[in-house]
């Protein structure tokens, strides 16, 4: 069978969210075909277009391809495997940790490097760290990335672990440890419509589940954040939110929604939190899984972006900010982010359309009168 004249589907692994599909650039007009189906997305990087991961989608792609589609198992994400860590491992391990713990990383920094340097350590176990080449290293990252094909993500921690590593416990220079990086990506972020944000975040029954949903796309939050929220951080005499020890260690104020106020006071006065402001059931902080679960259950419900995720909603925020013209340094301010290259992402996803956008050919025929062909 030619697969050139066919249209391949993998089959999505456990969980997956999305069904991807291979067609060929030859068949143009299925191409065409495809790309009507609600939820239909082209990956450019990897040359394959996708589907929401839902029976309905499969049945309609078998309907309308029939014997044009092949079948075939997706290869699955090789993991780096786990191993019995040495006692002179660990010993660097510790140290490293010491190090890290006085110059004040968060301890989900801490635990992400400790976790990368477990496997450095181990490639590297019987040299002299000290020695190890800059060739070597990258040479240590191309074998991940060849046999465990690891994201661009994972390969940027490692490399962060490993600099700071070399930076702070073994002190030696920046030069040393230079390492070449992927290229960034330029994917956009995904973004909901406003009316998309509104049934999402009104789904929950629960008024705890309803105020956090309100409260990240309100005030443009991390998950992160709002677990780290505190009764007092809700400023409302003042009118901001303050958020402590955001990403980067830093502190700053956001916008507090009046709406959101009023929901925060209902939720408040039925659930009474001493510290926290959202609580679990053993009354310490909420956890970011849970929000997990909370907005793919919203999502689900209400038919949305199966891609999307909580910090969809901080993107919404941002961009809808945008959409009403509000100066992009309240929204790099409002967001923690250090410089407007990071806010004017946002810029890239505003939708383009004649409401959002004068065409200079209108411009040009104000004060011109467009003349038509005559009928001979």
């Amino acid at each position: 069978m030619n697969k050139d004249t066919h249209i391949i589907m993998y089959k999505p692994l456990n969980n997956s969210g999305r069904v991807k599909f291979h067609i060929p650039y030859s068949m143009k007009r299925e191409r065409e075909i495809f790309k009507k189906l609600p939820g239909s997305f082209y990956h450019y990087n990897q040359k394959l277009w996708s589907l929401p991961n839902v029976p309905s989608n499969i049945s309609e792609v078998k309907k309308i391809f029939k014997d044009l589609l092949i079948i075939e198992e997706t290869e699955g994400s090789t993991t780096v495997p786990e191993f019995t860590v040495s006692e002179k491992i660990q010993a660097e391990l510790d140290r490293n940790h010491q190090k890290m713990m006085l110059k004040g990383f968060s301890a989900a920094t801490i635990k992400n490097y400790e976790s990368n340097l477990k496997q450095f350590f181990r490639y590297f176990e019987t040299a002299d760290l000290r020695k190890v080449t800059k060739e070597q290293i990258e040479g240590f990252v191309y074998y991940l990335i060849t046999k465990y094909k690891i994201s661009e993500q994972k390969q940027n921690q490692l490399i962060n672990a490993i600099k700071c590593y070399y930076e702070h416990t073994l002190e030696l220079p920046r030069e040393y440890y230079s390492i070449t990086r992927p290229t960034k990506s330029k994917d956009l972020p995904n973004v909901l419509s406003e009316d998309e944000v509104r049934k999402i975040i009104n789904h929950p029954t629960n008024l705890k589940h309803k105020a956090i949903l309100h409260a990240i796309y309100g005030a443009g939050l991390r998950v992160g954040e709002v677990v780290r929220l505190r009764v007092t951080d809700i400023r409302s005499t003042d009118g901001y939110i303050f958020i402590k020890d955001s990403k980067g260690k830093k502190d700053r104020h956001t916008v507090l929604s009046d709406m959101l106020l009023k929901l925060l006071r209902a939720y408040y006065k039925a659930y009474k939190p001493s510290y926290w402001l959202f609580e679990g059931q053993d009354g310490g902080q909420y956890t970011a899984q849970s929000i997990q679960r909370i907005y793919r259950k919203a999502v689900k419900a209400t038919q949305g972006n199966p891609w999307s995720t909580p910090h969809t909603l901080r993107h919404s925020f941002a961009t809808h900010l945008m959409q009403r013209g509000v100066n992009i340094r309240y929204i790099q301010s409002a967001l923690g982010h250090s410089s407007t290259k990071t806010t004017e992402v946002y810029t890239r996803v505003l939708g383009i359309s004649n409401k959002t956008l004068k065409s200079p050919l209108d411009t040009l025929y104000e004060t011109v009168t467009f003349e038509t062909d005559k009928p001979t």
